[in-house]
């Protein structure tokens, strides 16, 4: 069974904030002649590396809602030129909206079990071409 990370979403307001940049960064990778993936780095290097790497994905938190997720392709860790070791997650090039969590402030990532993780939005029919602010409203009142 598949384990994810999640965590907040700095900087972005909403899905397509969040495509945009994975957009920037995956162009500035082929660019480079590297493959299409955006790299995320945090300070901790999670432990359970092999349960991450089989079939997860690091779930976004925007606006106080998990609303999208990305394929987790790798994790590496390196030491920066200060001395300080660093953890470089490799996530896949496609943002997946995921059905709205609501999600309390917290700091760096957290683990996410598969079973507490949101559904993928796509295919579901649940508000397919719904603006994501409406969602997200419904969502908070419990509606969808």
């Amino acid at each position: 069974m598949a384990l994810h990370l999640i965590k907040l979403c700095v900087g972005a307001d909403s899905i397509e904030d969040l495509r945009e940049w994975v957009s920037q960064r995956s162009l500035t990778a082929m660019a480079a002649g590297l493959e299409p993936h955006s790299v995320h780095t945090t300070r901790m290097i999670p432990k359970r590396m092999e349960e991450l790497l089989d079939g997860g994905s690091l779930y976004w938190v925007i606006k106080g809602q998990v609303q999208a997720r990305q394929k987790l392709l790798d994790i590496r860790s390196f030491t920066g030129g200060d001395g300080i070791t660093r953890c470089d997650l490799v996530l896949g090039p496609e943002v997946i909206e995921t059905s709205p969590a609501p999600k309390r402030p917290f700091q760096g990532w957290r683990y996410l079990k598969d079973e507490e993780a949101p559904r993928d939005l796509a295919g579901s029919g649940l508000a397919d071409d719904m603006p994501s602010d409406l969602r997200r409203e419904l969502a908070e009142l419990g509606l969808l």
